[in-house]
């Protein structure tokens, strides 16, 4: 298959704006705190105060997780040259739960340590199953037909395959968990985005 018969560019680059836009748009739930603080240490205090590290730990996960994501989209794109339409709405129904990410990631900062953390940390691990559950969907639309993959990369679509035969199930595991502790629930989203990168950092070496 020639260069030219890879057709993918536009929805690439829209989709890389889409995670721009959204990654960037965590950072505003790092609030500035109210003063005045009489002097540096009042200031630090606070910063490290248990409400400001539930701001830190949302925004972090957050972060990598739509790095993972975006990562995981990139690979994609590596693997398919052709698209039809409902690759591009499957690929839409993605893009709509990635920006949607900001929302449950404000909850988190603002809940995870009062009296909501488990709706919160729920909101949160189920934002991650539909993503979850959207990748899975797209992948399984662009494999249905051969021709719309890059030649001779049989063992790349058999890895990601299996990646995603997985994911959806464990971030299920994350949305029960919140109904019990929503540290566990948000510990288990964190660790596996963690392993998820580690396995794609290992996958591309």
């Amino acid at each position: 298959m020639s260069d030219e018969a890879k057709n993918t560019g536009r929805v690439e680059a829209f989709s890389d704006g889409v995670f721009a836009i959204a990654i960037t748009l965590l950072v505003l739930e790092l609030k500035v705190p109210p003063g005045p603080f009489e002097g540096p240490h009042a200031l630090f205090r606070e910063l490290a105060s248990e409400h400001f590290f539930s701001s830190y730990l949302a925004f972090f996960l957050s972060f990598v997780s739509i790095l993972v994501m975006w990562v995981n989209h990139h690979r994609i794109f590596t693997l398919v040259w052709r698209v039809d339409d409902a690759f591009l709405y499957w690929n839409g129904l993605l893009l709509l739960f990635v920006t949607f990410v900001p929302f449950p990631t404000s909850l988190l900062a603002e809940h995870l340590t009062r009296e909501a953390a488990k709706g919160a940390a729920a909101m949160y691990a189920g934002t991650a199953l539909a993503i979850a559950l959207a990748f899975t969907a797209l992948w399984r639309h662009a494999i249905r037909d051969a021709r719309c993959l890059a030649p001779n990369t049989e063992k790349e679509v058999a890895d990601l395959s299996r990646q995603y035969r997985y994911g959806p199930a464990a971030y299920l595991v994350a949305l029960g968990l919140s109904y019990f502790s929503a540290i566990a629930s948000v510990g288990l989203c964190l660790l596996l985005v963690l392993v998820f990168a580690f396995r794609g950092f290992l996958g591309r070496r």
